[in-house]
């Protein structure tokens, strides 16, 4: 994908692929209402949904190149719109589970597209708070709106769903087409098969994200629940106490964006998941109105910061998007996890245990972050990566040396003088033939 791949249709992208997550809670609480079906049940066919968008991320980690972003965004917004349309209408167990899990696809297919054109951005992290902004806001306003439209059922959610996926459809006229040997202006254009940089930082951040990502969602997939249930509050104020959290949330996304990189990424990262435990214990005792708006509020706020500072770090590792798109897909699996660890957890051990085992784990999880944020600081220049202050490619190719990014500065022609100016065969000014280097180059020839 071009590094000109426009911010406001990538960031739809994020918008409509992120959604998902984002309604689960509702998803999941509806599913059981509407299907009757039990908790754990329900938050299975919630952990199929995201299990499915996994799955696409990693199918299409290193492919969205050679598929053409275009293509693959469209792809996968039909796919979500057909796959949650279908689970909107119908009312059969197989049949919703089979449209949500089709949905969940594109919802991945679709994330996977919007990682790698972030990567490519010259600030991956300030496009990646952009999106995060951008689907919170968007699911605070479902959040408000769905109980007040339909207080029961599974159809709303599913539909919301659908309708972001058509609404979004539009943004994808202006990316780009596939990258190959057969396809129009990139056939002269050579590609380079690079392997991925950062491995083992990179590897160890895929592992400890889908351990960080099941732990949030193991307490979101059933927070509906406990404001139902043990705090004794009706949908409505939940919905409204979500909707307030996500609003929050917003403002943490707005303060990461502004702060940037100038505190590293390792303080927000260690810090920030270290708060996030203590909010997580907070929401899971919760009795009342007060204390389960506090932990989720508290929660929402910090939650989006710190992953889009995980965003950030992954696609710091490799401007082609491949740690993005992995690191991304990571985290949808650590998500489908989620539910049904939630649900499993909290009839086995009740709530305020569960809350207690989730946040000794993100302590934990905690320490590899941050070292992995801390070894990889800065971004590394790869093969084929380096640009003009232009944006046009120099035409030297970089071996990968794992030094941070310097820029290139352009080198202007060189007058000639007129004496100097004279017909020269390929042979040299006096006729003899340039001595060969091993490389089979000539000498005197590099540029």
């Amino acid at each position: 994908m071009s590094s000109r791949a426009p911010r406001p249709a990538l960031t739809a992208l994020f918008t409509a692929g992120y959604l998902a997550a984002y309604l689960l809670p509702t998803v999941v609480g509806r599913l059981a209402d509407s299907l009757r079906l039990s908790p754990t049940q329900a938050g299975l066919a919630g952990s199929a949904l995201l299990l499915s968008s996994a799955t696409a991320g990693f199918t299409l980690a290193a492919r969205v190149e050679r598929i053409g972003a275009r293509r693959a965004a469209r792809a996968g917004l039909l796919l979500a719109a057909v796959g949650y349309g279908t689970a909107a209408l119908s009312t059969s167990v197989p049949l919703v589970v089979a449209g949500a899990m089709i949905g969940g696809f594109g919802s991945g297919t679709t994330t996977a597209v919007a990682a790698t054109g972030i990567a490519a951005q010259k600030d991956p992290h300030r496009a990646s708070t952009l999106g995060l902004l951008t689907v919170s806001a968007l699911a605070g306003a479902l959040y408000l709106s769905i109980p007040r439209i339909s207080p029961a059922g599974h159809a709303l959610p599913f539909a919301a769903l659908a309708v972001t996926a058509l609404a979004v459809w539009p943004a994808t006229s202006r990316l780009g087409e596939p990258i190959g040997p057969d396809t129009g202006p990139a056939r002269t254009a050579p590609t380079f098969r690079t392997p991925l940089p950062y491995a083992r930082p990179g590897t160890m951040l895929a592992v400890v994200i889908v351990c960080w990502s099941m732990a949030q969602n193991s307490l979101w997939g059933v927070s509906s629940r406990i404001g139902t249930v043990q705090a004794g509050l009706s949908e409505v104020t939940v919905g409204s106490v979500f909707a307030v959290a996500l609003g929050a949330g917003l403002l943490g996304v707005v303060g990461a964006g502004a702060l940037g990189t100038r505190l590293g990424r390792a303080l927000p990262i260690g810090a920030g998941t270290a708060a996030i435990a203590g909010c997580i214990a907070l929401s899971a005792r919760a009795d009342g109105l007060g204390s389960f708006a506090t932990g989720e509020i508290a929660w929402n706020t910090l939650y989006p910061v710190v992953l889009s500072y995980l965003l950030g770090l992954a696609a710091s590792l490799d401007p082609r998007g491949r740690w993005a798109v992995l690191v991304g897909s990571a985290s949808s699996l650590g998500t489908a996890c989620g539910p049904l660890v939630g649900s499993s957890l909290s009839q086995g051990i009740g709530f305020p245990a569960m809350g207690t085992a989730l946040a000794a784990a993100l302590l934990l999880l905690a320490v590899p972050l941050t070292a992995v944020a801390l070894h990889t600081a800065g971004r590394p220049l790869f093969a084929g990566a380096a640009r003009r202050r232009s944006g046009a490619p120099v035409g030297a190719i970089v071996p990968p040396s794992g030094l941070l990014e310097q820029p290139v500065v352009e080198i202007y022609p060189l007058e000639v003088p007129a004496v100097a100016a004279q017909e020269f065969t390929t042979a040299g000014p006096d006729g003899v033939q340039p001595e060969m280097s091993s490389s089979g180059y000539a000498a005197t020839s590099a540029r």
